[in-house]
């Protein structure tokens, strides 16, 4: 049950307030040592170790140093040791020196035994040996001064000097601990005094009150003093057991770190002691591609991996930040105290450079990466909750971007009020059917013949009037919403090819589907259903996908890409040259016309280097054997460009612009069958089959 969070270990740089802190109490700590030392009555304490006494109490406390009584699993509390009992009572019994002899050794003794660092246990022998300096000078003062060859034996009159002085060693040794975690956190001392001192007080009014009766023990019997290890074993495995089940409550079983409850609990300590000045900072963590190792080397291995991550997370963070998982591969990180998003952005990247670093599992090499969120108080959010969940918000932006770390933007979030009240709005609109398409033409570039038309979806919102699709389709997209809108789309835009082919109007119309789309399996047998309850052929109806499509892996989109082949409906690539796809991908993909973007095709009139990457484009597409297709034509100039570099079709406002199901099927009676670039302004010098 060691908690993987624990720093203390962590040497403190020369110079810092904590390193101060450290030195000076130890300086003076061993100091008190050395006094009590040379007050030592070496005859007395020869004639004491002839003693069995001398040696059981030796035990004793040697024994009831190297377990400490845990009352709590929170690191900050810490435990509090059984040698206290017995310390105490060779301080009541034999005086200062020989008590300080004893905890010293013994304190020595769970160093080496539990390796902690040197600095650690020189400051535990300085801080126990002020504290029961502390508690001597007290009984001093009510005249009592013990020593090995004038012991001393409380009595019933002698209750309040004790209590006195085991309220002081308390104190003392609470103050100094304090004051040392306060320091190596970055905490509040007040707020390290209230996590700690009310449950450790509860254990040292048991364990000094015992105190007395010890040394009655050790006057009057000291064969019965071993029996009191019986009522200390049953504190201290009922303490155990009662840890044990708060530490598995509150931490992750495979990792060892904190799980969600106690991040929570540790967030809003955070958020209660933070400073005006600075900030608490939560991070989200999520790793890359771990999925794939899980499922190609089995979950042994991926729960491996994970305790590595864990490993690595809680040695590249600051002492008093917490490492915690939240499930799965999800890892969060709160930053009890910073001064800035700068600075909480180089402990994201500091993080992600640990991670980056290769994993060696089963004989093989892991490169492991992962995606941050980070979210702060107050600056975006005012509790626990909303942290997380502007953190994950953050942590999708960065997973999307591929950029590694991304700090919350409000205005990138989708879980805003304004756009959830947007989404409920969407669902509304689509299953009142308020949406609406509207068509336009695409034409060939050498005849002028119509070729098809692009149904583009159009929302007139009853408050909001028209919302453009840039703002409602990702928000789409990033919902449960997508599927239900591409099947609206798809049944409506089957309805309008009936409609159109039934009446000898046999127009080709492109529906936009996401990427997304293409991981259902049921968008194939959606057309199939649709195609046959319309009566129409499968080329009555072509899906364009933007490029980002090739950027991603292919392998979860290809069954559904087969199928739709195997059905005959057409697939088109749109906006390409935006993304930065393989053009070896291209050749790959099962499209049958590529959709060159609009912002080169605009200004290939002006700028020859967009000339020459439509051209290159052309160029591409013809190779491979497909269409293409420049969006954006509104000029005659850039038309005959597009027609002499050998561009098949033009889509744009030059042959006509967007158009309600009405007028597009006056548009088309108009224009199909018509002669070669009659109604354009631009006229075809020669005729080319598209």
């Amino acid at each position: 049950m060691t908690d993987p969070t624990d720093t203390r270990d962590t040497g403190p740089r020369v110079g810092t307030p904590l390193w101060a802190f450290l030195a000076g109490v130890t300086v003076i700590g061993f100091t008190a040592l050395v006094v009590a030392m040379l007050r030592l009555d070496a005859a007395g304490l020869v004639e004491l170790a002839r003693t069995p006494l001398f040696w059981a109490l030796s035990v004793l406390v040697i024994l009831g140093e190297l377990r400490p009584v845990m009352v709590s699993s929170a690191a900050s509390v810490g435990g509090t040791y059984p040698s206290t009992m017995f310390t105490f009572a060779v301080l009541l019994h034999f005086g200062l020196p020989v008590a300080v002899l004893m905890q010293a050794v013994a304190v020595a003794m769970n160093g080496v035994v539990t390796r902690k660092a040197w600095h650690r246990v020189m400051f535990n022998i300085a801080q126990s040996t002020l504290a029961l300096t502390a508690a001597a000078v007290v009984l001093g003062v009510f005249g009592i001064a013990p020593s090995p060859a004038v012991p001393w034996v409380p009595d019933g009159s002698d209750l309040p000097a004790i209590a006195l002085a085991g309220v002081a060693y308390f104190v003392t040794r609470a103050a100094l601990v304090c004051g040392a975690v306060a320091l190596h956190e970055r905490r509040s001392i007040t707020r390290v005094f209230k996590v700690t001192v009310v449950p450790q007080s509860l254990v040292y009014v048991g364990l000094l009150g015992l105190a007395p009766l010890v040394v009655v023990a050790m006057e009057h019997s000291p064969g019965m003093v071993p029996l009191f290890v019986a009522p200390l074993a049953a504190v201290y495995f009922t303490a155990t057991l009662s840890m044990r089940r708060d530490h598995q409550a509150l931490h992750d079983e495979l990792t060892g770190l904190p799980n969600r409850k106690m991040l929570i609990v540790s967030t809003e300590e955070a958020l209660a002691e933070a400073r005006q000045d600075e900030r608490v900072g939560l991070f989200l963590l999520d790793l890359d591609r771990f999925k794939e190792v899980n499922d190609t080397m089995g979950h042994p291995v991926g729960d491996r991996l994970l305790q590595m991550v864990a490993h690595r997370l809680t040695h590249s963070v600051r002492p008093g930040d917490v490492v915690a998982r939240l499930g799965g591969d999800e890892f969060a990180v709160l930053l009890p105290s910073i001064r800035d998003a700068h600075a909480a952005r180089e402990v994201a990247a500091r993080l992600r450079a640990a991670l980056t670093e290769p994993v060696r599992l089963e004989g093989m090499t892991f490169d492991v990466d992962g995606s941050v969120g980070i979210a702060l108080y107050p600056d975006h959010a005012p509790d626990f909750e909303l942290l997380l969940q502007r953190a994950d918000v953050a942590m999708y932006l960065a997973k999307e971007g591929r950029s590694g770390v991304e700090l919350y933007q409000p205005d990138k979030d989708r879980n805003s009020p304004e756009r959830l009240n947007l989404l409920g709005d969407l669902r509304r609109a689509i299953d009142s059917r308020e949406l609406r398409l509207h068509f336009q033409p695409k034409v060939s570039l050498g005849t002028g013949a119509v070729q098809g038309v692009e149904a583009l979806l159009r929302w007139r919102h009853p408050v909001h009037g028209m919302i453009p699709p840039s703002e409602f389709v990702p928000l789409a997209e990033q919902s449960y919403l997508m599927r239900p809108l591409t099947a609206y789309v798809i049944e409506a835009a089957l309805e309008q090819a009936a409609r159109w082919w039934h009446t000898g109007l046999q127009v080709q119309i492109s529906v936009n589907i996401s990427a997304r789309d293409l991981l259902d399996s049921a968008l194939p047998e959606q057309l199939e259903v649709g195609l046959a309850a319309s009566g129409l052929p499968p080329g009555a109806i072509q899906l364009e996908v933007t490029e980002r499509i090739l950027t991603g892996d292919q392998a979860y989109t290809q069954e559904t890409i087969k199928a739709l082949a195997a059905l005959g409906v057409p697939l088109a690539l749109d906006d390409f040259g935006t993304g930065y796809s393989s053009l070896i991908r291209l050749q790959r993909l099962a499209v049958s016309e590529v959709k060159i973007d609009a912002s080169f095709v605009r200004r290939i009139a002006e700028s020859e280097d967009d000339y020459r990457i439509v051209r290159s484009i052309v160029d591409l597409v013809r190779s491979l054997g497909l269409r293409s297709v420049a969006e954006g034509v509104e000029s005659d100039e850039v038309a005959m460009r597009l027609d002499e570099m050998g561009c098949d079709m033009g889509q744009g406002w030059l042959f006509g612009r967007p158009m309600p199901a009405a007028d597009a099927t006056v548009w088309l009676r108009e224009h199909t069958g018509a002669g070669p670039g009659i109604e354009y302004g631009y006229q075809p010098e020669v005729s080319r089959s598209a």
